[in-house]
């Protein structure tokens, strides 16, 4: 018994001044090693049985291609010795194959030379039936070679020990037989029930006849490749494939194919909405061999709505055979898949609309996310998904119809506050506080550049409200005198005006460069003396960039507010009206707007239960 060894036989080797050595491998280590961080599972030793199997098959048939192709899996159940054997019609090895293959780690340049590593093969990584280890403390296999010779027969243990010799009879027919003798603790891995279930996930779709206790367990086809009477029965499969995996009837199926990967599949439409936050896992078999349910970055990230199932000849797993190797290939693939489906999206939207209304009603985020990078989504959008106006919901495309401009506010707090008011003065207005929507309108030029997107200046609203005439004006003018003086220690200008709807007293209204200047107002009282200074020379802002608080003239109440006699009345109505603004528009409250709001509530109580108050 010798313990097995990487690269080379164990042995020395004169080189300069010193000695050259083999590495020695603790196998123990290395099934830890595998284990923890290689495989999620040690349900993974089945899938690299079969794999092993489905090759030793592949390679016998290249040379006699009516060789069966036949792996028959005896459970503890059937063997009455506790063991698990999987038997294969496969190539087998010579005794010479089975020291270079059996008894070395990662000495892929002999999987070269034997044959079994070619592009047609499953495995690469030549350490399959070391996963074994991760179960059992004792693998066993018995083997004869297609190419004639004895039987040999390979017996490895879990510390690291291997004995080969001629088996005492002679097998029937070339093929391997693997014998798995569990580890205490790992029996349940073993048995028929678990055994029978990993069979079927892992091997399902292989071309190979795979059977337990004598009854084939798989299909041996791809769903999407398997015959049916009409396209409404391979429609109805699909949906009922698609409720087994995934657990959902799919809105929609669509099918993919990327040559260049060697990839065929479907993608399943998702009938309700998504977390944009989780990537998608899919199904992905690696020559119908299923690598994982779960594999990500298959798909672009604005196709959270898909699930997929795919089967690639092409695209390189990782070490642990779990996931895709991130290479060029895998990201044109990507954008590939991602192109086909968005090629669907623009056939629903020209074939049928209303189904694409659903869709979106669902998952307009993917859509709208997938608008910020294809010109054709873009469309889409413009055309059929419908923004919140002032005017109520319709298409960007339908908004363009009735107003020149398109204005958009930043925050659905802006929004609401500007809505009716803009509405009514039929000032066209977008909300722009959803996700995606300012970068989707700021995109419409790409559409037609002369199409004209910017976002609404509050001032713009000014311009169409109604002056005060002369007379009138006169009238108000002590009342605007003192509105004034009561709000200028906030830095707040009092507008009169007449504007729609009579319903709202009084808009509070903040330019951006308000904003900019009431920022650089708080930065200098916040600095230090020297600070202060450099801010106040560079502090281009003035009284003209003051948040203005314009009053409704046609509101009762500031109509009555401006003819009030007891001007103390006047100054709580103002101060009332002040904060009112701010809090329908939805303005953070600085501590002199808390306090004076405080103060004209408790102020306009007290006139209220007082002899002065009552009418």
């Amino acid at each position: 018994m010798i313990p097995w060894h990487y690269h080379s036989r164990t042995g020395t080797r004169a080189r300069g001044r010193g000695v050259e050595r083999a590495f020695q491998v603790d196998l123990r280590g290395v099934v830890d090693l595998l284990s923890r961080h290689l495989y999620t599972s040690p349900q993974v030793y089945l899938r690299e049985l079969l794999q092993n199997a489905v090759d030793a098959i592949t390679a016998r048939r290249q040379e006699q291609p009516d060789a069966p192709a036949l792996v028959a899996i005896e459970t503890p159940d059937t063997t009455g010795d506790g063991t698990l054997r999987i038997r294969d019609s496969g190539v087998g090895l010579t005794e010479r194959e089975v020291h270079e293959l059996l008894a070395t780690i990662g000495r892929s340049s002999k999987r070269d030379e034997l044959g079994l590593a070619r592009h047609e093969f499953l495995g690469q990584f030549g350490i399959g039936l070391l996963s074994c280890f991760l179960v059992a403390d004792e693998v066993h296999v018995l083997t004869r070679s297609a190419q004639g010779g004895p039987t040999v027969e390979w017996t490895g243990l879990a510390d690291g020990r291997y004995r080969v010799a001629t088996a005492p009879q002679e097998r029937a027919e070339p093929g391997t037989t693997v014998t798995l003798r569990p580890r205490p603790g790992m029996e349940h891995w073993l048995d028929g029930e678990t055994a029978g279930d990993l069979a079927v996930r892992y091997a399902d779709a292989l071309p190979v006849q795979i059977s337990i206790a004598g009854r084939r367990v798989n299909s041996g086809t791809l769903p999407w490749q398997r015959a049916h009477p009409s396209p409404a029965a391979r429609a109805a499969a699909l949906r009922e494939y698609a409720e087994r995996v995934f657990g959902f009837a799919p809105f929609d199926v669509i099918d993919l194919a990327v040559p260049e990967a060697g990839l065929t599949g479907l993608a399943f439409v998702l009938p309700m909405a998504a977390n944009p936050a989780a990537r998608s896992g899919h199904r992905v078999y690696l020559r119908r061999m299923l690598l994982s349910d779960s594999v990500g970055e298959l798909l672009p990230e604005w196709a959270f709505f898909v699930r997929c199932v795919v089967d690639t000849g092409e695209l390189r797993p990782t070490a642990g055979r779990e996931a895709l190797y991130e290479d060029d290939l895998l990201a044109d693939t990507r954008e590939a898949l991602g192109a086909q489906v968005r090629d669907w999206l623009v056939r629903l939207a020209a074939t049928a609309p209303d189904r694409l209304q659903r869709f979106l009603a669902v998952h307009h985020l993917g859509v709208k996310a997938l608008a910020l990078h294809d010109v054709e989504m873009l469309r889409v959008v413009d055309r059929w998904w419908p923004m919140e106006t002032a005017t109520g919901p319709m298409t960007l495309a339908e908004f363009r119809r009735r107003h020149p401009v398109v204005r958009y506010t930043a925050t659905s707090d802006e929004f609401r506050e500007l809505a009716a008011v803009a509405g009514a003065q039929n000032v066209g207005l977008v909300n722009g506080g959803y996700a995606y929507d300012i970068e989707i309108m700021r995109r419409l030029p790409l559409l037609d550049p002369a199409i004209t997107v910017r976002r609404l200046e509050p001032a713009e609203l000014t311009t169409c409200f109604e002056p005060p005439d002369p007379d009138l004006e006169t009238r108000l003018r002590p009342f605007l005198h003192l509105a004034a003086d009561t709000l200028h220690a906030l830095g707040c200008e009092v507008v009169p005006r007449s504007f729609d709807p009579p319903s709202l007293p009084a808009l509070y209204l903040l330019s951006r460069a308000a904003v900019r200047a009431e920022e650089m107002r708080s930065a200098r009282s916040a600095a230090n003396e020297l600070w202060a200074g450099v801010l106040g020379a560079v502090d281009t802002t003035g009284a003209a960039e003051r948040p203005q608080l314009i009053l409704n003239l046609r509101n009762p109440v500031v109509r009555r507010l401006s003819e009030a006699p007891d001007p103390s009345l006047a100054g709580l109505g103002v101060q009332a009206l002040y904060g009112q603004a701010l809090l329908s528009g939805h303005h953070p409250l600085r501590p002199q707007d808390s306090a004076l709001l405080n103060h004209s509530f408790l102020g306009l109580l007290d006139w209220a239960m007082t002899a002065g108050g009552t009418r």
